[in-house]
């Protein structure tokens, strides 16, 4: 399977090193909005070429893995590169992924490619937990935890902020929410009563750093319903203790069963990842094969993780799956 990547940043790069990973795969192509000769891969031979040019290699590559932002990258790219390739995307922004389908499937059916959209953990892999539980628990309730994990968006809103240099922000659960929530309870929780989230703040010299510890308590959508704690550090402290970009969570379902609900049952799904874009990345390979195994059997449109059977994510045969996964 001939891979092509569209966008060298953190995710792009985690995609290059998901492709060695995966013997049926082949980095063929990358694709940069920057000077292609400023871009240097990790992978040998491998061409870099500006996304001008995407069209010209359309025959070379089998899926193209899109590693843009959801905020302004994604609803333009996937749409318009599904009229050459077949694509995939991790768009994350919730609210807006039924327009982002429609989109793309009707760029995907006209030009009888396959797409998959939103792919990645959340959404994604949690997105087919909470699937699994609600069917197989239908008298419950779900429950989402993100953390503890660097917020690369509540990261760059701190950022934006006057007299900020650099800044991390961490997501973390609230651990009296968790046990609570697994306990079967069923308590009705708050935004405050589930995540708290902590700031690493690089000031500028000189700059109020109390106004700035107000300003980002106070910031709607990202920190008013929460509890944060802002910690100012030096420039040296974040390079050494926050450079990298861990994440994870956990999804969890309760809900009864027998005939007068009278057994309590957990389903509980949780990940701790070291690097959330390289994770994201993986699971993106994963299910670039599959839609690659789906155009050849003539299947076109868009598709999300609820629409492909598990079967098609693997490289083994369906007797080797069989022998040794069931």
């Amino acid at each position: 399977m001939k891979i092509g990547i569209l966008g060298y940043g953190n995710l792009g790069k985690g995609v290059e090193a998901a492709v060695k990973q995966n013997p049926d795969c082949e980095l063929t192509a990358v694709f940069t909005r920057r000077d292609p000769s400023t871009v240097k891969i990790l992978t040998a031979g491998v061409p870099v070429y500006n996304v001008s040019e995407v069209e010209k290699h359309k025959d070379e590559v089998d899926v193209l893995i899109i590693c843009g932002g959801s905020a302004t990258d994604l609803p333009k790219q996937t749409p318009e590169y599904a009229k050459y390739f077949n694509v995939i995307d991790s768009f994350d922004t919730h609210a807006k992924i039924p327009e982002h389908f429609a989109n793309v499937d009707k760029s995907a059916k006209d030009f009888k490619h396959t797409a998959l959209i939103s792919c990645g953990w959340d959404p994604g892999l949690f997105s087919l937990n909470r699937l699994y539980a609600n069917c197989i628990l239908p008298n419950g309730k779900d429950y989402t935890f993100w953390g503890k994990g660097v917020s690369q968006g509540h990261s760059d809103a701190i950022r934006r902020i006057k007299g900020v240099k650099d800044a991390r922000q961490y997501t973390v659960p609230v651990q009296a929410a968790l046990d609570a929530v697994r306990s079967g309870s069923n308590p009705d929780l708050t935004t405050r009563q589930k995540h708290t989230r902590e700031c690493f703040v690089v000031a500028e010299e000189g700059a109020d750093k109390a106004r700035i510890e107000k300003e980002i308590k106070e910031m709607p959508n990202y920190f008013a319903d929460y509890d944060t704690t802002v910690n100012f550090i030096s420039e040296e402290e974040l390079q050494r203790d926050h450079a990298g970009i861990p994440h994870g969570g956990f999804v969890i379902r309760t809900g009864k069963t027998g005939w007068d609900n009278e057994f309590n049952n957990v389903i509980e799904y949780s990940l701790k990842l070291d690097s959330n874009p390289a994770f994201t990345s993986s699971v993106l390979v994963a299910y670039a094969r599959a839609i690659y195994r789906l155009n050849k059997e003539g299947q076109t449109g868009c598709k999300t993780v609820f629409d492909i059977a598990p079967a098609y994510l693997s490289p083994l045969s369906g007797e080797e799956i069989r022998a040794h996964l069931l």
